[in-house]
């Protein structure tokens, strides 16, 4: 018999993903069999699975401290928002429709049909499910047509514990407001867990107190304010004040990410994060670009607008400036797309467009087709690569890469940068895939610099070019990743009430 447990929210950005997530770790500690679990999700940053679905980012991570395999059914109804086109609506994986919001409403019961299916898919295969809800379950306007939070609460009859920001300042009046307003859902709110906090604990006491007497439900947990985990982030909000990473003095290569307003799968970033000798940016100051060693366009949501936007406002005089400097200009995914010599989309797939001149900086041009390629895949160099990453003592392990494909579109001309196996494809057919042309490349496959010693190779590149020595340590980034969760789950665990939650799941 399984059990189950939600987490929700008094609002977006109060940390119940990471909440959910330091669960899933903590339960599979004890050799409990748990899953992550999240009706419908709204996130540029998704996941392939092994099957070549597609999945919000947080509920990979979930599976991942949970220590099990990731599955289109632990996210079944993912939207991923398209500016005025609205959303795409993805299914148990796979792209459904594009739908603006009042489509998606009327739509409702089908995405809930399918929400159920996958939940019981899990109920049958595990014996904890740890739900997340979305946003608050207050939204009161959208009651009717919410499915991911009381909804879903009510078909796992899963206790809710809800967590409420205090940083944000009203954490009272949002715990104390939300309940009233879920009304006769209030009866799985079980207790409350406020988070990020900083300062006297025994200031706070009265309050926890007090908001007790008035609700009945008690305060289960304290959070303490993180100021960073660690860990990938859900969505593009992470990035609203993110300036500047890994300021300390060792920082030898300075790493431009150019914003884009439909910035998708930055999480390709964060190992760069990690190496000592990296300063990363997410900027489109002209002299941040026209001034870095690598500049690199990230992959997009919406490839023709985001690249249009870049044209309008001068970024895209600044990304070949830089490379006319001789500094290296990277493209991920959309950016990929972006450096060709042109983008056509005859379909209508993404734009109003038919066709669009890329910036030029690659021999290829793109295709938009109405099928969404997703693929778990292996890699290795092709020829070029192979000369253009391979750094010494680093040969053979630079060979075996792993990656993810996730975009609509074709793009051909001079490929061959890698050579890929797509682990969904029932040919087993080795692919040219990637461009380069002198100080510029290109690839589909995200998670490319999640590969240790290729991102070290590539880095040492860089490094002989600007005179440095090259470094021959090599950052492990799963291992760091796996002790964020731990460092996560220690302080959920510290500071929740965990025999509380121990008798509400009857353990």
């Amino acid at each position: 018999m399984f059990r189950s447990l939600m987490i929700q929210g008094t609002g977006s950005g109060v940390g119940k993903s990471i909440i959910a997530m330091a669960l899933c770790r903590l339960m599979s500690d004890r050799g409990i069999k748990v899953a992550p679990f999240k009706a419908q999700n709204m996130a540029l940053n998704s996941f392939i699975t092994f099957e070549g679905g597609e999945i919000g980012r947080a509920q990979a991570l979930q599976a991942e401290a949970a220590r099990t395999v990731p599955s289109v059914h632990m996210n079944p109804v993912l939207l991923k928002a398209s500016g005025d086109m609205g959303s795409q609506v993805i299914l148990q994986g796979r792209v459904h429709s594009h739908m603006k919001a009042k489509e998606y409403y009327l739509f409702r019961e089908e995405g809930w049909a399918v929400a159920k299916e996958s939940f019981d898919r899990l109920a049958s295969e595990y014996e904890l499910i740890i739900l997340e809800g979305a946003g608050s379950p207050a939204e009161i306007n959208l009651a009717d047509v919410d499915i991911v939070n009381m909804r879903s609460a009510e078909y796992a009859k899963a206790p809710v514990l809800l967590v409420g920001d205090i940083d944000r300042g009203g954490v009272f009046a949002s715990l104390y407001g939300t309940l009233k307003l879920v009304g006769r859902h209030g009866r799985r709110i079980k207790g409350f867990v406020i988070n990020k906090f900083r300062g006297d604990r025994d200031i706070l006491a009265p309050g926890l107190d007090m908001i007790a007497e008035k609700t009945g439900k008690p305060v289960v947990g304290v959070m303490p304010y993180i100021y960073d985990i660690g860990l990938p982030e859900e969505d593009g909000l992470s990035l609203k004040d993110l300036k500047r990473e890994n300021l300390s003095r060792t920082a030898q290569l300075r790493i431009v990410i150019v914003r884009l307003r439909y910035i998708s799968n930055f999480t390709d970033f964060d190992p760069l994060r990690y190496e000592p000798d990296v300063e990363l940016i997410y900027s489109n100051n002209p002299d941040d670009i026209e001034n870095a060693d690598i500049v690199i366009l990230p992959g997009t949501k919406n490839t023709v607008k985001d690249l249009l936007e870049l044209r309008e406002r001068g970024t895209e005089q600044s990304i070949i400036r830089a490379h006319q400097k001789g500094i290296e200009v990277v493209g991920i995914c959309g950016g990929y797309q972006m450096l060709g010599r042109v983008i056509k989309d005859p379909f209508h797939a993404e734009s109003d467009h038919d066709e669009v001149a890329g910036i030029g900086l690659l021999n290829t041009e793109t295709l938009f087709e109405r099928i969404k390629t997703t693929c778990q895949l292996k890699a290795e160099l092709g020829d070029r690569g192979r000369i253009n990453f391979i750094a010494e003592g680093h040969a053979e392990s630079c060979r075996s890469l792993q990656g993810y494909e996730i975009h609509m579109g074709t793009t051909k001309g001079d490929i061959g940068l890698f050579l890929i196996n797509r682990l969904n494809d029932q040919e087993d057919r080795t692919l040219p895939e990637g461009s380069q042309l002198r100080n510029c490349w290109g690839t589909y496959i995200h998670g490319i610099f999640d590969n240790d010693d290729f991102r070290r190779s590539f880095l040492n590149k860089i490094r002989v070019k600007k005179g440095l020595c090259p470094q021959n340590y090599s950052v492990d980034y799963n291992s760091i990743k796996d002790a964020a969760i731990n460092r996560a789950a220690a302080i959920v665990r510290e500071n929740l009430d965990m025999g509380y939650i121990d008798r509400l799941l009857k353990f």
